[in-house]
């Protein structure tokens, strides 16, 4: 697996993965207050299970622990990182947290 140069697109509310500066996967959000909701994580069919929507994901949730941000996994991706990756499970809101 190659890693990603992964950046925030805050014009498009998303985070991108390029791979040789090709769009290979992104995760979309929306912005309310200090909470970030996740909506979608896709990945580009020809790239998939190559775990770049797993880099993605990761690298969203980390700039959302840096910038103080919540957050709501509407995407059933990322909510299944979150659920696998226990580290991160600090970063849900109180509503999204496992009882």
């Amino acid at each position: 697996m190659s890693t990603l140069a992964v950046e925030r697109n805050d014009a498009r509310s998303r985070y991108e993965g390029r791979h040789d500066g090709e769009l290979v996967s992104l995760v979309d959000y929306v912005l309310r207050g200090d909470t970030m909701i996740v909506i979608h994580t896709g990945t580009e069919h020809r790239w998939r299970g190559k775990g770049y929507a797993a880099q993605v994901t990761q690298a969203a949730l980390d700039d959302a622990r840096n910038r103080g941000l919540h957050v709501v996994p509407r995407c059933p991706f990322t909510a299944e990182f979150i659920s696998s990756h226990p580290d991160y499970v600090d970063l849900l809101d109180g509503n999204s947290r496992p009882r």
